[in-house]
């Protein structure tokens, strides 16, 4: 049976405490919320590293979740926004399609992986793989990231405002970076890029809604993207793919 606390006072923020109620019964709640019409608020208290926490929403609503939370988290996302007050681990945002989910802590690895749609701010750091193949969300991480990250990106944006791993944008096809800080090596087909007029409206953009309007000039960063050298089958190319 689902345990269901309400504060009527905190404009009828319904409140799961996951000592007393599971992860399951959290999502069949959200689960069953219309999409069509804005929702009351959720707030998730006493996690202990939960697993899929908020995972396949789609309503137009605010999420809490104050704490720590394992794998998974946000996956699926439709339309809410999500913010997470702790850390997050792999997969966080995994295959978002549209909303928004806010990281105030650290990321492990494959954050925002295959996402759609919607955007992903990390405010600390996040591990290898961050926004693997990518399919058009974007994501602003405001510290560093790990190996690998955006990994066969087809489409969307990742933002770094630290430094990243090796290999970074390995594969990768029509996703745009931006990093302000250093890159340890470029993956295979991954090159700098002129920084047009274009680009900075697109990072400033990027910038505000990740809260940072005005805080960060744009020229800090670089951008990087696709050479374009590994569409096609070459047999010059062989060592690369």
């Amino acid at each position: 049976m689902m345990t269901i606390q309400t504060h009527k006072a905190a404009k009828n923020e319904t409140v799961f405490d996951l000592s007393q109620t599971s992860v399951r019964d959290l999502n069949a709640f959200l689960h069953q919320l219309p999409d069509d019409i804005p929702c009351d608020p959720v707030r998730v208290t006493h996690l202990t590293g939960d697993h899929s926490v908020v995972a396949g929403v789609d309503a137009d609503l605010d999420v809490q979740v104050d704490g720590h939370v394992g794998y998974f988290c946000g996956g699926m996302l439709r339309q809410a926004r999500l913010t997470i007050n702790g850390n997050a681990g792999q997969g966080v945002g995994s295959n978002i399609e549209t909303g928004r989910i806010h990281v105030r802590g650290d990321a492990s690895q494959s954050a925002g992986a295959t996402g759609r749609g919607g955007l992903l701010v990390i405010e600390g750091n996040a591990s290898a793989r961050c926004g693997i193949s990518l399919k058009g969300a974007d994501i602003v991480v405001k510290g560093n990231i790990g190996h690998l990250s955006a990994f066969m990106a087809q489409s969307g944006r990742l933002v770094v405002f630290g430094d990243t791993g090796d290999s970074l944008g390995d594969s990768l096809y029509e996703a745009h970076i931006y990093v302000r800080g250093s890159v340890t090596s470029l993956g295979a087909d991954c090159i700098a890029k002129e920084m047009r007029d274009e680009h900075r409206k697109e990072l400033a953009d990027l910038l505000e809604a990740a809260g940072e309007a005005g805080r960060i000039d744009v020229n800090d960063f670089t951008r990087y993207g696709s050479a374009r050298q590994l569409y096609n089958f070459k047999v010059d190319n062989i060592g690369a793919y």
